[in-house]
């Protein structure tokens, strides 16, 4: 856990815009609408969010956190976070990706303190480096502080993802030791496999992991240039009153373009950096990425307790209720959560989603 919260002046004026409205179809069936995947306890202590929130504690206190979620989970994150005001956890009348959402938050934060840097962050990551994530934050807000500048988090890749976002590194801006800051000279959105091996061999480039830093008037000043309808919609909502009008929240967010910030501004904006780091960074995308995350038998298996696996090897499985036995059955991924059951290849877990939206399809709308 970290240390109680403490004055930094890196820190002085930043929020923290913790994201928590996915699903996470790929971690069916423990995932579903009303208890999705930043809910689930399966990797490590206490839930996802949980562990997002805490990371940040030692610099961004409570009174300073937002959650930005959907009304189906709300009254759950409230529960766990008693000590983020209420009015401070958003339930978004309707999903409308991360750029309509990040705009609220900004107008909600200029309103608060015309300074107000913003520290955008996934709400179900793992991150096994906190002192080190904490760092790089510390590096980025100061960096971001000045008007203008927009700062990524770029995790450093080790294999050829093909499922990520990269950023391309231009000429480094500021060398803070081990946490440099780099131009930013091209966004691309998950490469083929060759052009990601590619990415690897050549050094200058790092995942995008959905994190991001800039002042809160820097984004609302992007969005009235690249985005005018979007920024239009988002100033209606902050002049009826912002994230406290339910009533204008309801009528107003989901008129709004769906899209991702990294389409929506990224992509066009100039000076735009990254902060390279080493955090020990998971996006925990699959049961096969869980798998790995989590501790193994002498048989490479990630078993429960109340669980007996005969010449079985390399095999996830999660029952929290029932007693599983394997006989001979390797690199499978076996959840059972109560009233569904999952059996499927370990290098195929990816394709999870893929049968959720199957599901959907058909209707089987009490398994989503």
């Amino acid at each position: 856990m970290p240390k109680k919260h403490r004055s930094d002046p890196a820190f002085a004026h930043a929020y923290a815009v913790i994201m928590a409205g996915g699903s996470g179809t790929r971690f069916w069936p423990l995932s579903r609408r009303r208890h999705p995947k930043q809910l689930l306890e399966i990797f490590g202590r206490g839930t996802l969010l949980e562990q997002t929130e805490a990371r940040l504690r030692a610099i961004i206190p409570p009174e300073r956190t937002y959650i930005f979620t959907n009304e189906l989970v709300k009254r759950e994150i409230v529960r766990r976070h008693a000590q983020i005001p209420r009015r401070q956890i958003v339930a978004e009348p309707a999903a409308r990706n991360t750029a309509p959402t990040i705009g609220l938050a900004a107008h909600e934060l200029l309103r608060r303190d015309p300074d107000a840097i913003m520290v955008v962050l996934p709400a179900d990551h793992v991150i096994t480096k906190p002192g080190a994530f904490r760092r790089v934050l510390r590096a980025a807000c100061r960096f971001a502080a000045t008007e203008g500048r927009s700062v990524a988090v770029g995790l450093k890749p080790t294999r050829p993802e093909t499922g990520y976002g990269y950023v391309r590194l231009g000429n480094p801006v500021q060398d803070g030791g081990t946490t440099g800051i780099y131009a930013v000279s091209k966004f691309t959105e998950k490469p083929p496999a060759a052009t990601a091996a590619r990415y690897l061999a050549s050094g200058n480039y790092l995942w995008n992991g959905g994190m991001f830093i800039w002042r809160a008037s820097t984004l609302i000043h992007n969005l009235e240039r690249f985005q005018p309808r979007m920024a239009a919609g988002l100033e209606r909502i902050a002049a009826e009153g912002g994230i406290a009008s339910r009533q204008s929240l309801r009528r107003l967010f989901p008129r709004l373009e769906k899209i991702s910030i990294d389409y929506a501004l990224m992509e066009k904006i100039s000076e735009v950096y990254a902060v390279a780091a080493d955090i020990g960074w998971s996006d925990v995308g699959s049961w096969a990425v869980a798998y790995e995350l989590n501790p193994k038998d002498t048989h490479g298996n990630v078993r429960p307790a109340r669980s007996f696996c005969l010449s079985s090897r390399g095999n996830m499985i999660v029952s929290p209720r029932k007693f599983v036995v394997t006989v001979g059955v390797e690199h499978l991924v076996i959840v059972d959560s109560g009233d569904a059951l999952l059996v499927a290849s370990l290098d195929r877990s990816q394709d999870v989603g893929k049968a959720v939206q199957e599901l959907e399809r058909q209707g089987a709308t009490e398994m989503l």
